[in-house]
């Protein structure tokens, strides 16, 4: 086991971003024209690098396995975004963004890191507002802000609920400026399958073209990998279905350390699953619960005459509720971090409280909001002595101006009228705070490789705050690697084009058309889908909302199991040189059937609760925090970074411990 270098500059930490950006070696524009970068992964965080990197000079290569950079996950990215602008006057600063992004983190991410991320995350909203994202704007014009879980201030920047997709949206139109300036080339419809690596450093990808079939050979200076997050081992999850860890388990397969990767986000307000064929779920913004209330019923009898249709939620009085988030955390309420907001609604199902008729989903309501609104907009609007079916109608529009698209698509989904009744949600797989392993230039433990946004082991630490995975991802891609990636590359400026036709391209090529025909050669007896079900079903039973040795233990012996019948009795149907999507699927199946024996490995090992990640044998035993997840802080501080030794089971830890300077390790408390 080694002791991992994250070359943190030195200095006080507001000072380390700008002094390491003033010592660090750059390239000159000149020298630039003859770099070349891939970028693999074209979401909020590929984009915003390949744009940044093409305006810089660089000759920029990006791939992506959709149709179009405009269909990468990042769309789906509701609520909004993070910046510490302190428009509301209401006490925010770059410091406190980067006190609540550590502490809602669990204590488990740099603190180095974690500032730079605070410190630019202004510069991103500049930017945006730049390039025509619609954001929300205030009476007066200025723009707005909403809060979301974890904070007391309000500093989310958003456009309705569909922050994403504007933002990415952004990124695109910034994109397709450097493709028409001939700075980028786009390989759309193309799928990264393997790492090259030549004398120890990432010169090029092996990659299909998912069209054609065919196979091909790309070669760069430096690869990018910002290829998001791994959260479809779950199977079900809030993620697209296309979602994968291939990137990112090729490069760890290469070399790359895999750090943390049992730290998973289960988002509290997702729409709960319906039944055994459904293949995705769908989240709820988290910004619903600036608003909304979540409660279960107080009384049993209350919630099996729910279950059995003979009483409707709105015949409930307020005394016969238990908004459960406002009694347990009175300071943040409903806007506790979401793992404890998960953790919550889990015990209350758990104990038979749960509303549908799985008896798994709570509460989350509007009616208490739309009163509110209404009669703020019914005075404002003159109207003095308003009826009771006046201000309704008021509240709902404000409430649908804030959250029109998200009330339609639960409405279209769940086939009930949100303003009418309480949605019901319940917590799934959402985010991935593990990822590769990045030092401070977000280099993993390839020289040249680089990974950005989700695709790396994040700031967020063991839990991530709300809308901050698109402040990480933009911040990555516009305003850090941008500046990192030209120290590595300054080493480069007489290398020359990088030649495709090497020992080192011949033997990754022929490794990747050795897997996939051993893929097609399967007996066939069972469907991908069939495997990543089962995988999937393992992985929430035993590595999901709650862990314990023991089902880890069988959840690490059960995926062994799993992959080898797999390898022998998939079925692929349909030919290698042709489009064929069951392929694709295959291959990112076969990786998550790795990853999820090291992410079982890892939970294992980190005998601690933390974040995300909650062991049932840690939990705090007395006082005011009794029950609560209990961390430890004397064993298990620092981040777990896997070395890839052959199977999942030989995996090799390194440890980087994590130095707190500047905040006071303390057990998290929202009471």
């Amino acid at each position: 086991m080694s002791i991992l270098d994250s070359k943190i500059p030195e200095g006080p930490l507001a000072d380390k971003w700008t002094n390491h950006k003033n010592t660090i070696n750059l390239v000159n524009p000149a020298n630039k024209r003859n770099i070349d970068i891939i970028v693999v992964g074209t979401g909020l965080a590929g984009g915003s690098a390949a744009a940044s990197l093409a305006e810089l000079g660089y000759n920029v290569k990006t791939f992506c396995y959709q149709d179009s950079p405009r269909r990468a996950h990042s769309i789906a990215a509701q609520g909004g975004i993070n910046a510490a602008k302190n428009y509301q006057g209401d006490g925010d600063s770059d410091y406190r963004l980067f006190y609540d992004t550590v502490k809602g983190g669990d204590y488990r991410s740099r603190e180095a890191n974690v500032y730079r991320l605070a410190e630019v995350s202004g510069n991103i909203i500049d930017q945006c507002v730049a390039q025509g994202v619609p954001f929300a704007r205030e009476y007066g014009g200025l723009l707005d802000n909403r809060s979301f879980g974890g904070v007391l201030v309000s500093r989310t920047f958003y456009a309705k609920g569909q922050t994403g997709q504007q933002l990415l949206l952004g990124a695109y139109s910034a994109m397709n400026r450097q493709i028409n300036r001939g700075k980028i080339q786009a390989f759309n419809r193309h799928e990264m399958l393997d790492l090259v690596k030549v004398d120890g450093k990432a010169r090029g990808i092996i990659a299909r073209n998912l069209v054609t079939g065919e196979i091909e050979r790309h070669s760069a200076h430096a690869v990018v990998l910002a290829s998001g997050g791994y959260g479809n081992v779950f199977f079900l999850s809030t993620n697209a279905m296309g979602s994968n860890v291939m990137a990112a388990w090729r490069a760890h397969r290469r070399g790359a350390f895999f750090a943390n990767p049992c730290y998973t986000q289960i988002h509290p307000t997702c729409i709960p699953v319906s039944g055994d064929h459904q293949s995705k779920l769908t989240l709820m913004s988290e910004s619903l619960r600036n608003d909304g209330r979540i409660w279960v019923p107080k009384r049993k009898e209350d919630v099996e005459a729910i279950r059995a249709g003979k009483l409707k939620p709105t015949q409930l009085s307020e005394e016969e509720r238990d908004y459960y988030l406002e009694r347990r955390y009175p300071a943040f309420g409903n806007l506790v971090p979401r793992d404890v907001a998960s953790r919550a609604a889990k015990e209350r199902c758990d104990a038979g409280f749960g509303v549908n008729k799985t008896g798994e989903a709570v509460y989350l309501d509007f009616a208490s909001a739309i009163q509110r609104y209404g009669k703020e907009k019914a005075l404002t609007s003159g109207m003095h002595n308003p009826s009771a079916a006046e201000i309704t109608k008021l509240g709902e529009e404000v409430i649908e101006s804030k959250y029109g698209n998200l009330f339609q698509m639960y409405e279209k989904i769940v086939d009930a009228n949100p303003y009418k009744t309480p949605m019901m949600i319940y917590p799934a797989v959402h985010y991935t705070m593990g990822g590769l392993w990045v030092d401070y230039n977000l280099q993993t433990t390839i020289p040249g490789c680089y990974a950005a946004g989700e695709a790396n082991f994040s700031d967020h630490g063991a839990n991530r705050l709300g809308a901050s995975a698109l402040m990480q991802g933009l911040a990555d891609g516009y305003f850090v690697l941008p500046y990192t990636i030209g120290d590595y590359l300054s080493q480069d400026i007489r290398t020359g084009k990088i030649p495709t036709d090497t020992p080192e391209f011949d033997q990754a090529e022929k490794e990747v058309k050795d897997r996939i025909e051993k893929l097609m050669n399967g007996s066939g007896e069972h469907s991908v889908d069939y495997y990543h079900k089962k995988l999937g079903k393992i992985m929430w039973n035993k590595c999901g909302m709650s862990r314990n040795e023991k089902e880890l233990k069988e959840a690490i012996e059960e995926i062994a199991v799993l992959r080898e019948d797999f390898w022998k009795n998939v079925k692929v149907p349909g030919t290698i040189n042709s489009m064929n999507p069951e392929l694709e699927k295959a291959g990112r199946v076969a990786d998550f059937l790795e990853l999820g024996e090291l992410f079982a490995k890892d939970a294992l090992h980190r005998n601690e609760s933390c974040g995300g990640h909650f062991r049932e044998e840690s939990v705090e035993q007395s006082g005011e925090q009794k029950g609560e997840a209990l961390r430890d802080d004397k064993n298990f501080k620092y981040v777990a970074a896997w070395e890839y030794k052959g199977e999942p089971k030989d995996a090799e830890l390194h440890k980087e411990d994590l130095v707190f300077e500047n905040i006071e390790l303390k057990t998290r408390s929202y009471k």
